[in-house]
């Protein structure tokens, strides 16, 4: 075999290019069905643009009218309902997901059978938001099942109307909300082991080296539930039957968009759309630097 030539350089063969043409697709479908939909958002809501029984009003350009009149009516209230639904569901499911975690991860308890109680707690999450919202309006009218069981009890005397109370609705609400997603949470916080130091006490590894080792991922649940979260639409929109009633009690963000959907007021919708957009990049830039801090003090 001859030897190639003194001063000739060998052709090296470049793969990038097939890395790109792989990944084309997803940018191409990303760009259609993402950028140009959200670009198209941002702009209409500028607009004053939306059907009036058969006749359509618009596009004029109003400039910032949408957000002025979004703020001046009912917006506050709806984020606040959304946020207060959220924080009463998000609560006991992380203490109560920290502590299923700790037990599951603690070898001097030794519990046994532990894939199959976190698939019994993680199966709630697999059933539909929907079918969920029908069985807790089926379990709480003021017929049903839970009342017949608390008025035969002698707790109560008469029937609770818990979707006719404000309590009733947003606890509810944040029910559904906990019984679905804690066992996920747990699953997640299960990941981490707590060391075991001789003269620590239980609570020592807990707040000193498990809490630590588990903050990257409970800032990771914090912020994709409080997404999730701002995005509530399924189960209060079944239960209150799309009218967040009583008294607007459980009417959330997304419920007051799709109302304007439903309306064809796509300028009002596009405003919503763009205050729900500001306040999700607000928090993946929560997740950005808070990853870097992390990483940050790793190097040091």
């Amino acid at each position: 075999m001859q030897a190639p030539a003194k001063g000739t350089k060998r052709r090296s063969i470049s793969y990038a290019k097939w890395g790109y043409i792989f990944i084309a697709p997803f940018f191409i479908a990303f760009a259609i069905f993402q950028l140009i939909p959200l670009a198209s958002t941002i702009y209409y809501s500028f607009f004053e643009y939306y059907r009036s029984g058969l006749k359509v009003i618009g596009p004029n350009f109003t400039g910032l009218s949408n957000y002025v009149k979004l703020l001046s009516l009912n917006l506050p209230k709806y984020m606040g309902n959304t946020l207060l639904m959220w924080i009463l569901g998000f609560v006991p499911q992380i203490v109560v997901s920290l502590l299923l975690a700790v037990w599951f991860t603690d070898n001097r308890l030794r519990i046994r059978c532990q894939p199959f109680f976190k698939t019994v707690i993680y199966m709630p999450n697999l059933i539909m938001a929907s079918a969920f919202a029908m069985l807790f309006f089926a379990l709480f009218s003021d017929n049903g099942p839970v009342n017949a069981a608390l008025v035969s009890a002698g707790i109560l005397k008469e029937p609770f109307r818990f979707l006719s109370s404000i309590a009733g609705t947003r606890g509810l609400v944040a029910l559904m909300n906990f019984l679905m997603w804690f066992g996920n949470t747990t699953i997640l916080l299960s990941l981490f082991e707590a060391a075991e130091i001789d003269g620590c006490t239980p609570s020592q590894i807990f707040w000193k080296i498990t809490m630590p080792l588990i903050r990257p991922i409970l800032v990771y649940v914090m912020i994709t539930s409080l997404i999730g979260g701002l995005q509530m639409f399924d189960v209060p929109q079944i239960l209150t039957n799309g009218k967040g009633n009583p008294n607007d009690c459980a009417t959330t963000m997304i419920m007051y968009l799709n109302n304007h959907m439903f309306s064809k007021n796509y300028g009002m919708a596009g405003a919503v759309s763009v205050i729900l957009f500001i306040i999700c990049a607000v928090l993946c830039v929560v997740i950005y630097r808070s990853t870097n801090e992390d990483e940050g003090r790793k190097k040091k």
